[in-house]
């Protein structure tokens, strides 16, 4: 696996309150990944990208959701998630910042 690769694993975070609720309760990340990815490139992509230790990795492919565009109808694309479980002591900041009163 080359590093050039491995940047382009990761497509993005995904920001929900889901995906929040899990990051601050059981240090899980969420993350939308390539549809050919696998469990260790994902691994080793977020250990570089972040530089934090991985636990576990858990891939789910989603099916994309059937629209309607006026008469005719469509279908989102098909995409992979990545549920990353970070080792203890670790955490990754997306660029946040707190807001102090």
């Amino acid at each position: 696996m080359n590093t050039q690769r491995l940047a382009n694993i990761i497509v993005s975070p995904r920001i929900s309150e889901k995906a929040t609720m899990r990051a601050d309760l059981e240090n899980q990340h969420v993350f939308s990944v390539l549809k050919d990815a696998t469990k260790p490139e994902v691994k080793k992509a977020v250990e570089l990208m972040f530089d934090v230790k991985v636990k576990s990795v858990r891939l789910m492919n989603v099916q994309g959701k059937l629209t309607r565009i006026g008469r005719t109808f469509g279908k989102r694309k098909d995409w992979k998630k990545a549920y990353v479980r970070l080792q203890e002591g670790f955490d990754i900041n997306y660029g946040e910042e707190e807001v102090t009163k």
